[in-house]
Order: structure tokens, then C-alpha cells, then sequence
């Protein structure tokens, strides 16, 4: 543990002090204009909002709702947000703490919009996380820079974006990665990219968990900082 702190630390300190942002967009609808809008799904929004975000069909109304009246393209946000939205069984292991922590960043857009690799890195593992509540289909890059080695994940991709790909393939900076997927291949949730950036899988391919119990906060907020200290959106 005391090892993983200081790796996740050393990561932290490259994304804060030394400039390390994206090398480019990562949805083909850019999120560098006025086409984009910060998402709530935290508990205590929840609570005010007369939608159950727990549903597909009702929190992509809520979303709708949102873009309509910010003339959005892009909803994004929900690192380290306490959600009540996890209503699967995986999220709820008898006798432990339901999982709620939000542990990446979601970017909330139609299905079929390209998403792009932000930063160029190699691919580490793929896989189709079909269970109920899971990415759905999941790519994960590893990234090497300044002698720091970490990773990032993009899940609730479409089927397709799983063809052809083969470990180890560079991926450079703006390439495209696959499409946002929608609610039947995408784990059951309105379309969007859950991006999260992670400094050790603790040897897990093609996963690693996105939403954790309180009580692991610590932990997990040390080993996947928040992305946006990458994107800077």
C-alpha cells in the first residue's frame, strides 16, 4: 500500500506540476467550445430532480433536459461524485459497503460519436464487460512519460470498437479509439464514456473497478486522480 501511494503520488505530481495535459480532443464533438455543459449526477442532485437516474430511458431525459437548455452537445463530469444511480447487484456484495464512489470522468453524448485517444500510449488489454452495470465494452491504453508509467480506461464503448485490435498496437494522440455505445452493448446506462485514469491495474486486463465503497476512498482517489487534470476541460 505504501508503494501504490507514492507511484499514484508521482503521477498526481506529473499531471499538477509539470504541465502534462491532452494532446487532443477526446470526443470528435470537441470540448474546447460553448457545445459543452458539467453534469450533476451526485446523490443530493439526484434528490431535487424529479427523474430516476437509476433508469436509462429517464436519466437520458434528464440529460436531454440539460442539453436543451444549455444548447449542449456534450454533458461531462462525476469524478468522485456519491451516486445512487449503482442499482446493480455487483454494487451491493452482501456484507460490504454498497460502491458508489465515481472513481473517472463521464462524458455524456449520442451513441455512435467517435471517441479519440487524448494522449498517445500502446494498447494494454481489451474486453466486453457484458454484466449488467459493468463498461460494456472496455479498452484500456497504458502510457509512459518522464519514467511514470500509468494507464487509462474508456468503457461503455460500442461492440465495433472491440474489431480488430491486437495488444501492444500504438495509439497515437487523436486517433480514433471507438464510439460512445448505446444502452443494449454499453452495460445497460444512457450513452456516454466513462474516461478514467489509473496508476496501478494490480494486474487486472480489460477492467478495473469505477466506482468504489467509501471506505476505500483513499485508496482509489490516490490510484486514479482525477482526469481532468489530463484533459483540463
Amino acid at each position: 500500500m505504501l508503494l501504490l501511494s507514492y507511484m499514484a503520488l508521482s503521477l498526481s505530481d506529473l499531471l499538477h506540476d509539470h504541465g502534462l495535459s491532452a494532446q487532443a480532443s477526446i470526443l470528435d464533438t470537441g470540448l474546447v467550445s460553448n457545445e459543452h455543459c458539467q453534469i450533476d449526477l451526485s446523490r443530493s442532485a439526484a434528490r431535487c430532480i424529479p427523474y430516476d437516474l437509476s433508469k436509462p430511458v429517464e436519466c437520458q431525459a434528464y440529460i436531454d433536459s440539460i442539453f436543451q437548455k444549455s444548447k449542449a452537445k456534450v454533458g461531462y463530469g462525476g469524478y468522485l461524485e456519491d451516486r445512487i444511480i449503482y442499482d446493480f447487484p455487483q454494487f451491493h456484495e452482501e456484507g460490504e459497503p454498497i460502491r458508489s464512489i465515481h472513481l473517472g470522468m463521464d462524458f455524456w453524448s449520442d451513441s455512435g460519436t467517435n471517441v479519440y485517444v487524448p494522449f498517445a500510449g500502446v494498447l494494454h488489454s481489451f474486453k466486453d464487460n457484458k454484466d449488467p452495470g459493468n463498461y460494456g465494452p472496455t479498452i484500456i491504453l497504458a502510457h509512459t512519460t518522464q519514467e511514470t508509467s500509468w494507464y487509462s480506461l474508456y468503457g461503455h464503448l460500442s461492440a465495433d470498437s472491440l474489431k480488430n485490435l491486437k495488444t501492444g498496437q500504438y495509439m497515437p494522440a487523436g486517433s480514433v479509439l471507438g464510439q460512445i455505445g448505446d444502452v443494449i452493448e454499453n452495460g445497460g446506462y444512457a450513452p456516454h464514456l466513462h474516461f478514467q485514469l489509473i496508476q496501478d491495474l494490480q494486474g487486472m486486463k480489460g477492467d478495473y473497478p469505477g466506482v468504489c465503497a467509501p471506505k476505500d476512498l483513499d485508496f482509489y482517489q490516490k490510484n486514479c486522480p482525477d482526469p481532468n487534470l489530463l484533459l483540463q476541460i
